[in-house]
C-alpha cells in the first residue's frame, strides 16, 4: 500500500507544477484582482507531511509553500481480483508567510482558488488506475507566528480511487 501512496502523491505534485499547473492559475487569478502575487518556487513544492514549525527550524522554509501527501489508503476490495481497489485521501497543504498580518488571509486563499481551479480542471482519469470524480474539503488554519512573522496554512483535503 506505500506504493498507492507515493505513486498518488507523485501525480498531484505532476499535475500542480503541469504547464496548465499551480502558477499560471494563480497568475490569472491575482492579475483578475490587480495584484501580482509571490511565485511558488518549485522547489517549494514538496511531498512531504512536516509541521511548519519543524520544517523552518531543521531546512528554512520558503514561503509561498504546499506540501503534499497522502493522509490515508483505504483498500475496500471492490473490485474482484485487483490487490488494490480503494481510495487515497490526498492532502495539499498551502502556507503562507508575511510580514504584516494585514491581507494574509487573502493571500492564502487566492493560493487555495489556485489549487481548486487546478483540481476542478482535471477531473476525469488521471492514469495508473487513478481516477478523481471531484469534490474537496478545504480547512483553514489560525494565524500564528512563524515563517516571515506570521503564518497561516490551509489544508486541501480530497480522495482519488485507486485500482491496481
Amino acid at each position: 500500500m506505500a506504493q498507492v501512496a507515493s505513486i498518488g502523491t507523485r501525480k498531484v505534485i505532476d499535475i500542480l507544477l503541469g504547464p496548465a499547473g499551480l502558477a499560471p492559475t494563480v497568475a490569472g487569478l491575482a492579475s483578475e484582482l490587480g495584484w501580482q502575487p509571490d511565485a511558488i518556487p518549485q522547489a517549494s513544492v514538496t511531498a512531504q507531511n512536516v509541521a511548519a514549525e519543524l520544517l523552518e527550524k531543521s531546512a528554512g522554509a520558503a514561503y509561498p509553500a504546499m506540501q503534499i501527501y497522502c493522509e490515508r489508503v483505504t483498500n475496500q476490495l471492490r473490485e474482484k481480483f485487483r490487490v488494490f481497489s480503494g481510495k487515497a485521501r490526498m492532502a495539499v497543504e498551502a502556507r503562507v508567510s508575511q510580514d504584516r498580518i494585514e491581507g494574509l488571509d487573502w493571500t492564502l486563499q487566492i493560493y487555495v482558488d489556485g489549487v481548486t481551479q487546478v483540481l476542478d480542471a482535471n477531473r476525469g482519469d488521471w492514469g495508473q488506475g487513478m481516477f478523481y470524480t471531484g469534490g474537496y474539503e478545504v480547512t483553514y488554519g489560525a494565524v500564528r507566528h512563524g515563517g516571515r512573522n506570521f503564518l497561516q496554512t490551509a489544508k486541501i483535503a480530497f480522495e482519488i480511487d485507486i485500482s491496481k
